[in-house]
């Protein structure tokens, strides 16, 4: 028994097996998606008392929580898989994914918020300077003056308001050779647009805040040796959830070793490769912070798990316990 906080119920997919595997735990079922929570609420139909929905951000579940009585050290353990559920990306007229024509959307809340910008309303509004900047912070791209022109051109033209519109048009702002020229970790051609639309998602979501405040949550919440578990599928997540658990201060510029600096001005590629040696030469060895013990290493998918669910790829988990 116990209670586990779900920071991200998606489509349920991990508390359905919390709850199959541990008799009697209560299953705090949160999400920012109100389709999310309706199948909360359904998965609570199904396990009466020990499924408790909620419907909030990550920065708003200290005012929500504490109405179902959780407060500090009240949590056994707590599960955070950021970024876009495959449940938002399969749906269309979410408008996440740049294969399916769609409205130009993006928002997790939904309609939630009805005056919060949608990424039709960020491609159409900024200027090409601050578009391109948000291309480069947020989707680590490296072409983002050929591409931020290249949508400022066209929405000149016809305002920006579908998905596959938008592919098209940073499609077009390369050679047609470039167009899948790109590799992702399973050596798949991956679109050119891939970053652009990453980088969008996670403006209009204002994910990595969130991701701070959802892990500060968890950091309040959780009893000592409590356990955290944290699902990251880009490098932008996990350096975040890196740091926090080793007691960074985020509003500074990240540590870097004299090999890792050496190593950045050939590009994001290499830092990010020499991120994963210095992982490497971690081992199994515990990272403490005033809050964190980490259990070991980060944990990366085998090559079975890829090849039966090709978006775990870049999967990355990382296990700490609660001081």
């Amino acid at each position: 028994m116990g209670v586990v906080l779900d920071l991200t119920f998606g489509a349920g997919g991990h508390s359905k097996a919390i709850l199959q595997s541990v008799p009697g735990v209560t299953v705090v079922a949160a999400d920012r998606d109100p389709t999310a929570f309706q199948m909360a609420q359904h998965l609570a139909e199904e396990y009466p008392g020990q499924v408790k929905p909620v419907l909030g951000r990550f920065s708003e579940l200290n005012n929500l929580l504490p109405v179902l009585g959780l407060g500090p050290g009240n949590v056994d353990a707590a599960l955070l898989d950021a970024g876009c559920s495959s449940m938002q990306m399969d749906s269309a007229e979410r408008g996440f994914s740049l294969s399916k024509d769609g409205p130009l959307d993006m928002r997790m809340d939904g309609n939630r918020y009805p005056d919060m910008p949608c990424a039709a309303d960020v491609v159409n509004a900024l200027d090409q300077q601050a578009l391109a900047s948000v291309l480069a912070v947020y989707g680590e791209e490296r072409h983002t003056r050929k591409i931020a022109a290249a949508i400022a051109q066209a929405r000149s033209v016809y305002p920006i308001g579908r998905t596959l519109q938008l592919a098209s048009i940073v499609a077009g702002a390369f050679p047609a050779s470039a167009l899948y020229a790109r590799r992702d970790r399973l050596q798949r051609p991956s679109h050119v647009a891939t970053k652009t639309f990453q980088a969008l998602r996670i403006f209009v979501n204002n994910e990595l805040n969130e991701l701070h405040a959802g892990l500060n949550v968890a950091q309040t919440l959780l009893r000592p040796k409590g356990r955290l578990c944290v699902l990251t599928f880009h490098s932008l997540e996990d350096r975040l959830t890196k740091r926090f658990l080793r007691g960074e201060d985020l509003a500074a510029p990240p540590r870097r070793s004299i090999r890792q600096r050496a190593k950045a001005q050939h590009g994001l590629e290499k830092e990010e490769h020499e991120e994963e040696e210095e992982e490497n030469e971690e081992g199994e060895r515990g990272r403490e912070s005033a809050h964190w013990v980490s259990l070991k290493k980060v944990i990366k998918p085998t090559e079975e798990e890829v090849q039966e669910n090709p978006r775990a790829r870049s999967a990355k988990l990382r296990t700490a316990v609660r001081r």
